[in-house]
């Protein structure tokens, strides 16, 4: 190994509430740590982060940039970049290429690179999204109670969505768009909570200003809503992991693939000794205060994975000054026999 390569405890791919959570207990725990971070969090365009206890309502640039601080405080290093491969590396341990070609290398890593919401091809979507255009209730839900909300059914959890955003407004209209038609049973628990169905393929959003007004069919017809429900496929980020051979694993609902993430064990161990992931890469729909926990989780995992180690190299290296001084005696014996006449017998 060269000796420009920086060698770490941990190298942490992602630095989001996940990434920086097990940061944070890893250099508490005395690991040296290197948080990589792209700088581009998932939920960057929304304004405020929910359900995350003690700081309900925080801007979420703002609690990674208290998150960032936190860990960099117990001495982890951060450095904003891209990780585009990982190898194992012969004699233990990865090695990390960076997009800029930086090269970094670790006995542990901790992957928590997140997923990509991917939105259906309508115009004006991604230009809302995480504003008025929304997926999760538990997230956005409150902020939009008692207005007017639509549901474009794109996948075949659409009567579900819709079903549950009720509990936040009374104002709900499906927008069946593409999809088959509902069944018998789905109308009747659309038509007992007062949801509307309405046929035809979404084409658009009215926007007057900067405010979402209605959804545009494709007959020029605009239904008045103020916030669009749409279910985007979550696709894990997963490069650098199926760089080390980690394929994602699609996640299906009513015979549709929504989205692909990387199988693991409960502490987050993935099949490759040595990698772990947390956060949205591995379970597709946990919240942030979710992320966190599972990075901590991980972090716990990973620690405890290298006392063993460390525990291991400890008795060898005892035991090897005991080992030579044997191997010393027992060649001083036969010297000294053959000195004296006696042969060694087989």
């Amino acid at each position: 190994m060269s000796d420009k390569i920086q060698r770490y405890d941990v190298v942490v791919i992602g630095g989001g509430a996940a990434g920086l959570s097990g940061a944070l207990a890893l250099s508490r725990a005395r690991r040296s740590v290197l948080v990589i971070d792209s700088g581009s969090p998932r939920n960057a365009p929304a304004s405020h982060a929910h359900n995350y206890l003690g700081r309900e309502g925080v801007p979420p640039l703002e609690l990674l940039a208290v998150g960032r601080a936190e860990a960099a405080g117990y001495g982890a290093e951060i450095v904003q970049g891209e990780a585009v491969t990982a190898r194992k590396l012969p004699g233990g341990g990865f090695r990390v290429v960076r997009k800029d070609g930086g090269v970094v290398e670790a006995r542990r890593l901790l992957v928590t690179t997140g997923l990509a919401d991917e939105l259906p091809p309508v115009p004006g979507l991604s230009e809302r999204w995480g504003r008025d255009v929304l997926h999760c209730p538990y997230c956005h839900g409150w902020e939009v109670r008692d207005r007017p909300v639509g549901i474009v059914a794109v996948s075949p959890t659409a009567v579900h969505q819709a079903l549950l955003w009720r509990q936040w407004t009374d104002d709900v209209t499906l927008f069946r768009h593409e999809r088959p038609d509902f069944g018998d049973e789905e109308y009747e628990q659309l038509a007992a909570r007062g949801i509307s169905v309405v046929d035809g393929e979404v084409t658009g959003l009215e926007v007057t200003g900067d405010r979402l007004i209605g959804v545009r069919l494709a007959g020029g017809t605009v239904i008045p809503r103020e916030a669009v429900v749409i279910q985007p496929r979550f696709t894990a980020r997963s490069g650098v992991l199926e760089s080390l051979g980690l394929e994602p694993t699609a996640m299906e609902t009513g015979g549709q693939v929504i989205g692909t993430y990387i199988a693991a064990g409960p502490a987050g161990a993935t099949e490759v000794p040595g990698v772990w992931v947390a956060g949205n890469v591995a379970d597709l729909m946990e919240q942030v205060i979710g992320s966190a926990a599972a990075g901590l989780k991980a972090a716990a995992a990973i620690n405890t994975d290298l006392v063993t180690e460390d525990t291991r190299r400890a008795v060898e290296a005892r035991r090897a000054p005991f080992s030579a001084e044997a191997e010393r005696l027992v060649t001083e014996r036969v010297l000294g026999d053959r000195r004296h006449g006696f042969q060694e017998t087989r």
